[in-house]
């Protein structure tokens, strides 16, 4: 149903098709997924032995792309289920932690040596994700698998997506070792935005003496009820597990405790975090229609 690409998707096209390395930066929601699966899709299309690997940071950005792309290669994978995306995958996703513990230690075994050979694409969502140790690591983790790929006689292509950042294609070199070229200008319509910065209010003693202010988790707690009522859809992203379960619970508490005034449903509030189990992790992202805390 798809009729025409974005100029951004259609850049990323070009350039593939080229063998460039290629990392894009276009804003949120203007269709990067598209942009850097076309060009694999038509690969495997013109020859069915085409493999690709897609890395992503969490486990969680990963499930959110098995809704359209299938299999993902993590821990939660059943031993059966590995063998079969090993022998019969084009596509698979990953993250960094099987690509080092997995992949590369046993490339000459269990059908790694036929995706190493006939590896075409390394896709990188994500990649203002990894800086620091991180960044490090995958960095060490790309040069070992250089040096497999040589053994193979396979020199695979980088594909990378990043949110908006100041040195992209110095973060892509580094990271995966190679040159790369930039893609910025985004092709997609967006509508008017308009920005709002909330300060957390003060909390004051006798006398009008300020003692801090108020936490933003407790803000936001506050701020999701009247979002969901007006249905709109929002994420809220708190910097630690304990945050988002605390954000989460009072959230749904306060649409709870207004009943049939509100006339808002709490579930449609769902949190999304790690330590979930791998059931409750697909369940939330099988979820209808909901919005969300992460």
């Amino acid at each position: 149903g798809i009729n025409a690409l974005y100029t951004h998707q259609t850049e990323m096209f070009e350039k593939a098709g080229r063998g460039e390395n290629t990392v894009i930066t276009t804003s949120t929601a203007s269709g990067k997924t598209l942009a850097f699966l076309l060009p694999v899709l038509q690969k495997i299309l013109e020859d069915p032995l085409t493999r690709a690997i897609f890395v992503y940071p969490t486990k969680a950005l990963a499930s959110d792309q098995y809704r359209s792309l299938q299999p993902v290669y993590d821990g939660d994978t059943m031993p059966a289920e590995r063998s079969r995306i090993r022998k019969s995958a084009n596509i698979i996703l990953t993250n960094p932690e099987m690509l080092n513990s997995a992949f590369l230690p046993n490339h000459s075994k269990y059908g790694f040596d036929f995706i190493f050979a006939n590896l075409r694409y390394i896709v990188i969502d994500e990649l203002h994700s990894y800086r620091g140790a991180f960044g490090a690591h995958l960095a060490n983790i790309f040069r070992r698998m250089h040096r497999i790929c040589q053994y193979y006689h396979s020199s695979p292509q980088f594909l990378c997506s990043s949110a908006t950042i100041a040195n992209p294609v110095e973060l892509t070199k580094k990271v995966c070792g190679t040159a790369f070229s930039l893609i910025e200008k985004d092709g997609s319509p967006s509508p008017v935005r308009e920005y709002r910065i909330i300060q957390p209010p003060e909390i004051k003693g006798h006398n009008d003496k300020v003692y801090g202010r108020y936490a933003a988790s407790t803000v936001a707690a506050d701020m999701l009820p009247d979002l969901v009522k007006e249905q709109r859809h929002f994420i809220a992203f708190g910097k630690s597990r304990r945050t988002v379960e605390v954000i989460l619970k009072e959230a749904r508490d306060k649409l709870d405790a207004a009943g049939f005034l509100s006339q808002a449903d709490s579930r449609k509030i769902a949190g999304y975090r790690g330590g979930y189990t791998p059931l409750e992790r697909k369940d939330d992202v099988r979820g209808t229609e909901r919005t969300g805390v992460d």
